[in-house]
């Protein structure tokens, strides 16, 4: 009897693991600039760059914990061109019809010192409504639920009808 009792605990528990299908981890679909403006002509929707370092550590913490996130990660796939960009890249590059290169200064590319208004930190998403806007840099590590309310706003339009002070008292966070 405890044979079988054991048999039927084995068997019960290999049943368990062989039906187990972990979930699928989605990843961003990142974009080179010129990918994006490729992309972006054929069809128009709301940019997120990722600008980082390789040396900052946040800037890690932030793919680990907020791009691998599988909310985040669908709504961006869903809504945005996404694009990471190395803010101390030293190759030039072209942006909206516009060439950047190395800025000694600041210790980074033109485009980063351009999207950040000069603030240079790390890691810094910027979301921009289309090639031409005014970019909307969002300074420092961003828990999901921190990046869930801007990344709807600017992702569903929603920056068109309404301030984002108004729009905040109206959002219900749902990650």
């Amino acid at each position: 009897m405890l044979k079988v009792l054991k048999l039927l605990c084995l068997f019960s528990a290999l049943s368990t693991l062989l039906s187990f299908t972990p979930q699928r981890k989605e990843k961003i679909k990142w974009l080179t600039l010129s990918e994006l403006q490729t992309e972006y002509a054929q069809k128009n929707k709301p940019i997120l760059i990722d600008v980082y370092t390789g040396w900052c550590g946040w800037c890690k913490v932030m793919d680990k914990e907020t791009y691998s996130n599988n909310k985040v990660t669908a709504y961006i796939n869903a809504h945005y061109y996404a694009v990471k960009f190395d803010a101390e890249s030293t190759d030039s590059v072209s942006f909206a019809n516009k060439k950047y290169g190395f800025n000694q200064a600041y210790n980074a590319n033109d485009l980063a010192v351009y999207l950040l208004f000069g603030r240079m930190g790390y890691p810094t998403t910027v979301l921009l409504s289309s090639l031409e806007a005014q970019p909307a840099p969002l300074a420092g590590f961003l828990k999901p639920s921190e990046i869930e309310p801007p990344l709807k706003y600017f992702g569903e339009g929603l920056y068109k009808q309404k301030n984002f002070p108004n729009f905040m008292k109206e959002f219900t966070a749902s990650w």
